[in-house]
């Protein structure tokens, strides 16, 4: 039995809420018609999506998926792009913006709790942004990932080619970047871009609930200490500053919390521990 929120999630109109597991949220991009391309206005919704996702606190993990089979998400919607950029009155600055978030609330999200990709196809330009700013990936065996920007006369300006850097190198990220040719899931995991290759394309959700199960199973304290820890040495230039921003937001009050004596207790007790919702 799923466990559900406890408070209401903003309304979505763009996406599908779901929870397929106690504690996990499922987010599926819901514009298979248009290769779950975003619009501006989804941005925004995802945005706030992934905010009350933080702040819920019967959900510690996430997993984001497309709709169909065809595409994990194939970017910026260009077709309201190029509507919005040639119509004769212009539309309000604020209407073609994506949130501080970044691309569908997650390609420049700190965050606090973890989201996986669970990547069914395309997952290109925006789409493949969402992807590097995911803290793991689930890939289908039909899978592709690119930057195609280049080729459509833009830039790939939501974080992506900045973190492909962090990940892959400078020389593998041009190539990718300078050329907009995709890669292939099996390329993508070579390149540790991806964790693992789901056995088929229906069992890509599946197997990321895997993962998030995993992660569910572990004391939310020390998921979201885990996790910042981590992105804080993506994000710097140095590991022990990483290590010391980490200690200083987040030690105390990990130490002191109630799931922190509970994981000790119930080592000591060998038992399984009674985890309690996050107060981080």
């Amino acid at each position: 039995m799923s466990l559900k929120p406890q408070t209401t999630p903003p309304p979505t109109s763009h996406v599908i809420l779901s929870y397929p597991a106690p504690y996990v949220l499922l987010v599926t991009i819901n514009r298979e018609k248009a290769m779950n391309s975003i619009p501006f206005a989804g941005h925004w919704e995802m945005g706030e999506v992934f905010d009350w996702f933080d702040r819920e606190p019967n959900l510690r993990v996430a997993i984001i998926t497309g709709a169909g089979k065809k595409a994990f998400c194939a970017g910026q919607d260009l077709i309201e792009l190029g509507k919005l950029r040639t119509a004769k009155e212009k539309p309000n600055p604020a209407l073609m913006k994506h949130p501080l978030s970044g691309f569908a609330g997650i390609s420049r999200r700190a965050g606090k709790k973890p989201i996986i990709a669970a990547v069914n196809g395309f997952a290109l330009g925006g789409g493949f942004e969402i992807v590097l700013g995911c803290d793991m990936v689930v890939a289908s065996p039909t899978a592709t990932f690119g930057l195609p920007e280049a080729l459509r006369g833009i830039y790939a300006g939501a974080g992506g080619p900045a973190r492909l850097v962090r990940n892959v190198g400078i020389p593998i990220a041009s190539e990718m970047a300078l050329t907009g040719q995709p890669i292939s899931a099996q390329r993508a995991k070579e390149l540790n871009l991806v964790n693992r290759i789901s056995p088929s394309q229906e069992t890509v959700v599946d197997e990321a609930l895997k993962l998030a199960n995993a992660i569910a199973n572990i004391s939310p304290d020390s998921a979201i200490v885990t996790r910042a820890g981590l992105k804080e040495a993506w994000e710097t230039g140095s590991v022990e500053r990483a290590t010391q921003l980490t200690l200083e937001r987040y030690n105390e009050a990990l130490n002191s919390g109630e799931n922190a004596m509970e994981g000790l207790m119930a080592f000591a007790g060998k038992r399984k521990p009674n985890w309690k919702p996050s107060k981080l």
